[in-house]
């Protein structure tokens, strides 16, 4: 136990320093959150359901802390961050839990599966100073590659690779174990625990390989990682709640219980392997292997980062930050870059800056598009407004103190979006002043100032939003107090150039009409011919069965002729004058559809022709018949 808090220190003075290389403030870091971040002294249980990860975990406790059970009691991950406090006694522990959702969730009795973590803070004489971190088994839904990969790439987090005795033959196939060789191909920040050797102490076999895997003599897989013998909390809790445990050591009584338990069990195995406090001095061993890993690189950085400070020592003048002067010009010279990294970043765009405009252009007209103008534009809402609008000021031609009334209603409804758009761009000037001052170099080397600026900074703007909203109400309200009167002079405009044009295109229908009319009776009445030019066809019957024809359907109801063209009539009797017959051609011997008109020559002698067109609109006839 002395080990872990001895590497418990070295551990912190490491994530200060990580922190001082990252230009991060540590106070602040340790501050902003209840959670204690990535250590060396992370431990992450992986097993299958019913492997016995939550009692191994209430071993490390010393108290039945974790819900246990055959059939996967951790229904959501669970985070323990353990203090050892050695003014408590054995028995005494001190727990804190961030809501009470979080207390029914970690109970036996609570339903459902989540991937949101449980966080605990554990104070005890017992524990030692770890954060251990229980996922629920393998085997489950919630547990995929993401939330595996969210405890586990850690490359200081130590993985407990927690499979039953029963199993230990049949290791190679393990889940958890090939999880931790995915992620840790050396071993270094593996450890293996064979849980429940009480349940498998009559199966040879089972025993046979545990002892195997204690001496490294197990499949290639397993030789590079330390295993660890467990009887599990069955020894150690059961002993400290019996009624015979009234000291406080009862628990170390019962942790060499145990491990004298495992020696009886296991009498082939190395001693230092057996029992919680084997376990507690493998997991000292692979956190120091970890931190001598990482600890030149860590002092490599430091050296590098005193050099920098020397030389801006230097550039400033070692006598300049002695002084009250030196202090303040130091201090302005990092509001002048801070102040040009903001600037950058709502000027080109950087970060968050593009955020700014687009919610004038985006956000803001889309909210201003979603009021429900239809609804107070409403013919029976409009109606209502202008019957309501009298008193004072009546209206002879323009309903004027109506539609002031209509349109102050609008314009009150552009108040929200207006509100809206300015807590908005308040939102990302916040995150760009956070943003410019990470990017500003020299506020990293001075946390506390730096906490300071972004402070100031963040009053400065709460202001500016207060004072952006009363001139958002201002402007509106000016707007609706003031309506002037040129647009209701433009409403009367814009109604009478309505109407205009739609009586220009109604007189240019009745015009179009009248000289189509007019054309058709000139066709028919004296059509100009091309010529005396006879025909090729050839045109059975008379004038007078052809008028007796058409006057017999007429008299009927004739159907409409072919393609919707219809027979024009200009005598005084109703004569059929001209329309569509079909014409044999003499070329072809086809039958073609051609527009004839009847006409009569008149001269020494009358004569009846019927000339003819391919089209109606033609001027000119293709061809004449003269009829006898």
């Amino acid at each position: 136990m002395e080990a872990i808090e001895e590497l418990s220190e070295l551990s912190e003075a490491m994530r200060q320093a990580a922190a001082v290389l990252a230009d991060e403030d540590v106070d602040e870091t340790s501050s902003s959150s209840s959670k204690r971040p990535s250590t060396f002294l992370n431990v992450v249980a992986l097993g299958n359901v019913g492997a016995g990860k939550s009692a191994v975990l209430n071993s490390l406790i010393g108290h039945p802390l974790l819900p246990t059970g055959e059939n996967g009691a951790t229904r959501a991950p669970i985070s323990i961050d353990l203090a050892r406090d050695s003014s408590l006694s054995a028995k005494s522990i001190i727990l804190q839990i961030d809501n009470k959702s979080q207390q029914d969730r970690l109970s036996k009795g609570a339903s459902g599966r989540s991937r949101d973590e449980i966080y605990l803070k554990l104070r005890t004489s017992t524990a030692p100073p770890l954060k251990l971190i229980d996922l629920p088994g393998l085997e489950q839904r919630i547990v995929d590659e993401s939330l595996l990969r969210e405890y586990v790439e850690h490359n200081d987090a130590i993985l407990l690779v927690i499979v039953p005795a029963a199993q230990a033959p049949e290791i190679s196939s393990s889940r958890a174990l090939r999880i931790a060789k995915e992620y840790d191909s050396e071993g270094t920040r593996t450890v293996g625990i064979i849980s429940k050797i009480d349940q498998a102490a009559s199966d040879s076999k089972a025993l046979a390989a545990v002892q195997a895997l204690l001496l490294n003599q197990g499949p290639p897989k397993t030789s590079d990682i330390p295993w660890v013998a467990l009887i599990g909390q069955s020894v150690s809790i059961a002993s400290t709640q019996s009624g015979s445990a009234s000291s406080d050591n009862s628990l170390e009584t019962a942790w060499r219980a145990e491990s004298e338990s495992l020696k009886s069990i296991l009498t082939g195995a190395p001693q230092n392997k057996l029992g919680r406090v084997a376990l507690v001095d493998v997991l000292a061993g692979q956190i120091r292997n970890r931190i001598k890993l990482r600890l030149p690189n860590l002092l490599s950085g430091l050296q590098g980062k005193s050099q920098i400070i020397q030389d801006e020592l230097v550039r400033l003048g070692e006598q300049m930050v002695t002084t009250a002067e030196g202090t303040r010009a130091v201090a302005l010279e990092l509001c002048r870059e801070f102040e040009d990294k903001f600037l950058q970043h709502i000027t080109g765009g950087e970060g968050n800056g593009w955020k700014i405009v687009s919610s004038f252009e985006g956000s803001f007209p889309n909210r201003i598009k979603q009021l429900p103008l239809d609804r107070h534009f409403d013919m029976n809402n409009v109606k209502r407004i202008v019957l309501e609008a009298d008193g004072y000021q009546p209206y002879l031609i323009s309903p004027e103190k109506g539609l002031r009334s209509l349109i102050k209603g609008v314009l009150e409804l552009a108040k929200e979006p207006s509100l809206l758009c300015v807590d908005e761009v308040h939102r990302v000037l916040l995150d760009i002043v956070s943003a410019a001052a990470k990017a500003t170099p020299g506020l990293g080397r001075y946390a506390p100032f730096k906490r300071e600026v972004v402070a100031i900074a963040s009053v400065a703007l709460d202001g500016f939003r207060t004072e952006a909203q009363k001139m958002v109400v201002a402007l509106v309200d000016m707007e609706r107090a003031f309506v002037p009167p040129q647009h209701f002079i433009r409403l009367v405009q814009r109604r009478m150039e309505r109407q205009r044009r739609e009586e220009e295109v109604k007189n240019r229908s009745s015009k179009k009409a009248s000289d189509a009319e007019q054309s058709i009776l000139n066709r028919a009445s004296s059509p100009q011919t091309g010529g005396q030019q006879q025909s090729e066809g050839k045109f059975e019957g008379n004038l007078k069965s052809l008028k007796d024809k058409f006057s017999k359907k007429e008299k009927d109801v004739p159907p409409a002729p072919p393609e919707g063209s219809a027979l024009k009539t200009a005598g005084p009797g109703g004569e059929i004058t001209a329309g569509f017959l079909l014409k044999k051609s003499g070329k072809t011997n086809g039958w073609s559809r051609r527009w004839f008109v009847l006409n009569e020559k008149t001269g020494k002698q009358s004569l009846l022709q019927l000339g003819y067109t391919k089209k109606q609109e033609e001027r000119h006839f293709r061809g004449v018949i003269t009829l006898e």
